[in-house]
């Protein structure tokens, strides 16, 4: 299972248990989310190849279960939508703090 799947699969327990962690600095926070961010972008791209085949499979006559087929396409367009919205927000509170005055 993705964790695009499990985005609320998190207890608010496990939540402010994260956050102890961080605050006590057991994990810096820099290389937590650079280690987050890359295994997103990796989990997207492994979507978008199974969407791929899916298609190519679809083309080419090959697909078994066309529902299957369907399914992964759709799963492939959220997680990119998604990505790409994370994408332009990062990029937005890059630009503000450039603006911010010291």
């Amino acid at each position: 299972m993705s964790s695009i799947d499990n985005i609320s699969g998190l207890s608010t327990a496990e939540l402010l248990g994260q956050k102890d962690k961080l605050e006590q600095g057991s994990t810096p926070g820099g290389e937590a989310f650079a280690k987050q961010l890359k295994s997103a972008l990796n989990e997207v791209n492994e979507i978008q190849e199974t969407s791929e085949k899916a298609v190519a499979d679809m083309a080419t006559g090959q697909v078994k279960d066309l529902h299957q087929a369907a399914l992964a396409i759709g799963k492939a367009e959220t997680s990119m939508q998604l990505m790409l919205e994370i994408r332009n927000k990062a990029l937005s509170a890059y630009k503000e703090l450039g603006r911010t005055q010291l």
